[in-house]
């Protein structure tokens, strides 16, 4: 008789990648970066483990948004007090915090709970191409498209 695998916290192995974001498209890179968080491109994944690696984003500012966008879009946050809704559009968001553009993206695209919020903390992105996590020999990952 065959049992699932389930995988345990303290068997999992966590790389690190370092992923180019210069002339990727928003969305498709925060959707592979999220999946490496995750640990989907692992055979050993389990959905309330986490199995996932360490990503670390440069060049977060020469990321591509396509069609209207740039214009368009606007990213929203709420101080919490009645009238505090605060709106950035893209083309201001991508000049002054395009680290927190790529970060965004990529939490909308994890779990929404506990072990969401620990994979949070896997995520490292950078507006240029440098980084401090030279000791971690970030491997370089090639997205897909």
């Amino acid at each position: 008789m065959r049992t699932t695998y389930m995988a345990k916290p303290n068997e999992v192995e966590c790389k690190w990648h370092l992923v180019d974001a210069e002339g990727q498209t928003l969305g498709r890179l925060a959707s592979e970066v999220a999946s490496l968080l995750r640990g989907k491109h692992k055979p050993e994944f389990t959905p309330h483990v986490d199995t996932g690696d360490f990503v670390v984003v440069i060049n977060a500012d020469k990321i591509v948004l396509t069609g209207k966008k740039l214009q368009q879009k606007n990213y929203y946050r709420h101080s919490g007090y009645l009238g505090g809704l605060k709106t950035t559009p893209a083309h201001i968001m991508i000049k002054q915090k395009p680290a927190k553009m790529v970060e965004l993206a990529v939490y909308g695209m994890l779990p929404k709970n506990r072990l969401g919020r620990k994979l949070r903390s896997k995520l490292k992105v950078y507006a240029g191409s440098e980084h401090p996590h030279a000791a971690q020999q970030p491997q370089p990952y090639q997205l897909r498209g």
